[in-house]
């Protein structure tokens, strides 16, 4: 029965992840496709790790997947929010369809600039050699 139990956790994992996968294929920009693999690998690979942990059985094992799903729960939101954060301050688009900008209030001549510096053919936002042209 455990096993039974262990392999459709796994196997429910493997198709969140797959799911999430394609979702980031999908989604139409940064922020978004961020959002779609942090959620979709945070509750995929917990799954999957307690899928492990009740098929191995141990309390040693249990243990250390417990940790495991812990440590992932902890830091896939946040490593989702430095990117999706890094992505907007460097001046990734916005889809289109986006219909409330909350940095905007925080970062308003940041993501102008870097957009002005796109349009003129100026390097990324680490490029400085042209700061005092015009």
């Amino acid at each position: 029965m455990r096993a039974v139990i262990a392999a459709v956790l796994i196997f429910a994992g493997v198709l969140v992840m797959l799911i999430a996968g394609l979702g980031v294929l999908r989604m139409p920009d940064t922020l978004t496709r961020s959002s779609a693999a942090t959620k979709g690998t945070g509750l995929g690979a917990g799954m999957i790790l307690l899928g492990v942990g009740i098929a191995i059985g141990t309390p040693n094992a249990v243990v250390k997947v417990g940790l495991a799903i812990a440590l992932q729960i902890a830091s896939a939101p946040l490593a989702g929010h430095l990117i999706g954060r890094a992505a907007y301050r460097s001046g990734a688009p916005l889809w289109g369809g986006t219909v409330l900008d909350d940095y905007r209030r925080f970062y308003p001549y940041e993501r102008q600039r870097m957009a002005w510096r796109r349009e003129a053919g100026r390097g990324g936002p680490f490029d400085d050699r042209n700061e005092g042209s015009p």
